[in-house]
């Protein structure tokens, strides 16, 4: 479900719908924060590095790790990403397999993941840490799990989007947050924001210390060689922010015939493909999708649809590099 306009205002807070469901934001922050105290914040022989958030909702996770991966397999580490698996119904410790698992067992993310580092899902991720590093993993590498304590972190890098920041500062259910952006940021070792120039200016992060270093990043289409102008376009996505989705079509100069803004991680039923297809067969037009969701697609289906795949691109990477390159090696 799309949340709600009051959570993503920066005056949102002083909407009557906020206030009257701020004792309960209040209550779900003294929970979260004791969770965390409590532990048991198990320590490896492997560093460990979390990618999360404070947000709930798409905020970039999924290209960050991909990007981190990749900077770490550079460093001579040999990397294996840990998630839950959200949407999937293993509980693992499973290590993801593209060409037998499908999303609805180890959920979208892992899938497109392990396209880039071995990947494993466990809903206890201290079970999944110990399995990858059983198959060889030199660094783990959290997706989610910043307010998770199973685990000690190494480096906890935070992703925010930066149009949105951290919304009306609320927690849910008043707001978007999982725990108040200070005390979230207390415990980070660096903030990457996401998104264009413009949005970078206007993202206050006056809420966290001031020493926390801050990386800038933007998602950028992969150069593919296809003339994005040439078919008319229904495109459709089921991600955090689907309008950013199709932005990026738009910038590419596509002609976007209609676009369907599904809820994050929804399935990808019959009904919905057979009605998208008949569509697009009446107007001419090509379906176009992200990668994240092309992994939800039947095989038969994936023929019929072509996907605009993006990738982290950083500003500046000192501060990541310097981060990474002080992790014990392998």
């Amino acid at each position: 479900m799309q949340p709600p306009g009051f959570w993503t205002a920066r005056d949102g807070a002083r909407d009557w719908r906020a206030l009257l469901l701020s004792p309960f934001g209040a209550l779900y922050a003294w929970v979260t924060a004791r969770r965390i105290k409590a532990g048991p914040h198990q320590r490896l022989d492997v560093p460990v590095i979390c990618v999360g958030n404070i947000n709930v909702g798409g905020t970039g996770k999924t290209p960050t790790v991909i990007a981190i991966v990749e900077r770490l397999r550079a460093l001579y580490h040999d990397p294996h990403v840990v998630s839950r698996g959200y949407g999937g119904t293993k509980k693992g410790p499973l290590e993801v397999d593209p060409a037998r698992h499908r999303a609805d067992q180890v959920g979208d993310e892992p899938l497109l993941i392990a396209a880039f580092a071995r990947t494993w899902v466990a809903q206890k991720k201290a079970a999944g840490a110990r399995a990858a590093i059983a198959a060889g993993a030199t660094v783990i590498v959290l997706d989610d799990g910043f307010q998770n304590p199973a685990l000690a972190k190494d480096l906890s890098i935070v992703v925010v989007d930066a149009a949105t920041g951290f919304g009306n500062g609320m927690c849910l259910p008043a707001g978007p947050l999982r725990e108040p952006a200070d005390v979230g940021l207390a415990r980070a070792d660096l903030l990457l924001s996401i998104g264009s120039p413009a949005a970078q200016e206007r993202l206050d992060t006056a809420a966290g210390p001031p020493n926390l270093p801050r990386l800038k990043a933007k998602l950028a289409p992969l150069q593919t060689g296809m003339d994005w102008t040439d078919t008319p376009l229904i495109a459709f996505a089921g991600i955090g922010q689907p309008d950013k989705f199709f932005m990026t079509l738009r910038s590419l100069g596509a002609t976007l015939l209609r676009t369907e803004a599904l809820d994050d991680h929804q399935r990808l039923s019959p009904t919905l493909l057979s009605r998208l297809e008949a569509e697009a067969r009446a107007k001419g037009a090509q379906l176009v999708t992200t990668e994240k969701d092309a992994v939800r697609l039947p095989p038969e289906f994936r023929q019929k649809v072509i996907t605009l795949p993006v990738r982290l691109t950083f500003s500046d990477t000192e501060a990541l590099d310097v981060a990474l390159a002080a992790l014990p090696k392998p």
